[in-house]
């Protein structure tokens, strides 16, 4: 019987630096420019503003912390997918990772790769969305849709290439935009009106939604509901931090560095994005930031700040922005297709390692299904449909420390989760209101993000029985 040759293994290539350029990279895209527009006309007042933005970074550092008490129990790649399975069983494992395959990484990967080419028209116009390439029927698409896979199939390319390519372009740029958006914040705060910022904080705590110049009250459990829709926004900005986890077996030592790199990731976006919104109110009136062309808050804040040069000054900094989030994400999403895969529960080849020790056929695959969320113009609503769903598996995965602590008392736990179990269950509380809030008041959000993850579980069974039925088959393969 001749020898196979020994599995290639994944090189410990990250340090604490890289790791954190992981967490705060992938998390920083364009939602910091754009979301608070619509959060403002939900919420009425830069009070409200502010200390929503606040609130999700609070729950978003409290999950981080949690889940470093997971990361050093399972510095494997997968990350969330693991602890999903050791936590419950392997169909909620599953469904985390179909539902991460279907729309969370890949549909984000889209959005952020078409947000790239939006920004880019601002400098190349021919790469607008309205440059229309090709007409035939229903199908319609654009240059900016053609830049967006372009840009995906780079950043594949790559990080096919080795973990050395990708880590170094993840740390690159994402100190290049924390800097960038620093100096943003620091010039507006300079161009700053005094005026402005008064009458802006002379709404104070006021609490409504903005209809023209009038300020119409929510009563009772719409006021919940107002609270929980317009958090989607600065939740979708603030996600992708757990992405760090999913690279785990690359990580030096990884039981210490992943809980650190995610409180210390989670930490700098949060303060980054308060102190950005604090501009904004610093530099525009709340009507302004409300009714902002496109929502884009962040063009017309620079436009206030650099003059007409500020149009090409934001253009370029989302650009880096998006180039730097948008290879976090590659790069860690095809990781938990890898563990998947050597479970038997995803593509057999995404479970095998190149010559340069990374999944290249999981990036691949990644690629091409990302590449037709680009092409079908709904990445941006099944974004929207998944927020949902993605709340309900950090829910899940957080009361798996609960769990695993009387399942699993046996693991060693370099690092157990801070606050345990006040802070651990005070997110979980917190999130779960949201979360029914908008059950209640958004079902056409949750109701198909319900739906996407409700439809891994017969592809679950007939993955799992076709598993079982090659293994259980006579011979050999």
């Amino acid at each position: 019987m001749s020898s196979s040759p020994a599995q290639k293994q994944f090189k410990q290539s990250f340090s604490l630096l890289d790791a954190t350029m992981i967490v705060a990279g992938s998390m920083i895209g364009s939602g910091i420019f754009i979301v608070s527009a619509d959060m403002t006309r939900t919420v009425g007042s830069a009070g409200w503003l502010i200390l929503l933005w606040l609130l999700t970074g609070v729950l978003t550092v409290l999950a981080a912390l949690s889940y470093g008490e997971l990361s050093a129990m399972f510095p494997k790649a997968g990350g969330q997918y693991v602890y999903l399975k050791e936590a419950y069983n392997p169909l909620t494992g599953f469904l985390y990772g179909w539902s991460f395959f279907a729309v969370i990484q890949t549909g984000s990967i889209a959005a952020v790769g078409v947000a790239f080419s939006k920004f880019a028209a601002y400098i190349f116009p021919v790469l607008s969305e309205n440059n229309i390439l090709i007409h035939a029927g229903f199908l319609k698409i654009s240059a900016a849709q053609i830049t967006s896979i372009l840009l995906i199939v780079f950043l594949s390319a790559v990080n096919t290439l080795g973990v050395k390519e990708g880590k170094w372009i993840q740390t690159f740029f994402t100190i290049v935009k924390i800097v960038a958006l620093l100096g943003l914040t620091i010039f507006g705060f300079m161009a700053a009106s005094k005026t402005t910022w008064d009458v802006n904080w002379s709404t104070g705590f006021s609490f409504g939604k903005m209809d023209g110049d009038a300020l119409i009250p929510y009563f009772g459990f719409a006021a919940i509901g107002a609270i929980s829709g317009a958090m989607v926004g600065s939740l979708f900005s603030s996600d992708s931090w757990n992405n760090v986890t999913f690279i785990a077996n690359e990580i030096k030592n990884p039981k210490r560095n992943i809980g650190l790199a995610l409180f210390l990731g989670t930490l700098i976006v949060t303060m980054t994005y308060t102190a950005t919104n604090l501009m904004y109110l610093a530099v525009m009136p709340l009507q302004n930031i409300a009714h902002a062309a496109n929502d884009r808050v962040g063009v017309e804040a620079a436009k206030i700040i650099f003059g007409s040069d500020g149009t090409i000054i934001i253009a370029v900094l989302l650009m880096i922005s998006t180039f730097g989030c948008n290879n976090g994400l590659i790069l860690s999403g095809a990781r938990v297709y890898y563990t998947m895969a050597n479970d038997g529960l995803f593509f057999k080849q995404a479970g095998k390692l190149n010559n340069n020790a990374v999944p290249a056929r999981g990036l691949w695959i990644q690629c091409l299904w990302a590449s037709v969320l680009c092409l079908s113009g709904k990445y941006n609503d099944l974004l929207d449909y998944i927020i949902f769903t993605v709340l309900i598996f950090y829910i899940l995965t957080i009361i798996g420390i609960f769990i695993l602590r009387k399942k699993r008392p046996d693991i060693p736990r370099s690092y157990k989760a801070f606050g345990y179990p006040v802070l651990p269950l005070l997110y979980v509380i917190a999130a779960c209101i949201i979360c029914v809030s908008l059950l209640v008041y958004k079902p056409t959000f949750t109701f198909p993000g319900l739906a996407i993850v409700l439809l891994g579980i017969p592809i679950y069974y007939f993955v799992w029985k076709q598993k079982h039925v090659v293994e259980e088959a006579p011979g050999d393969v």
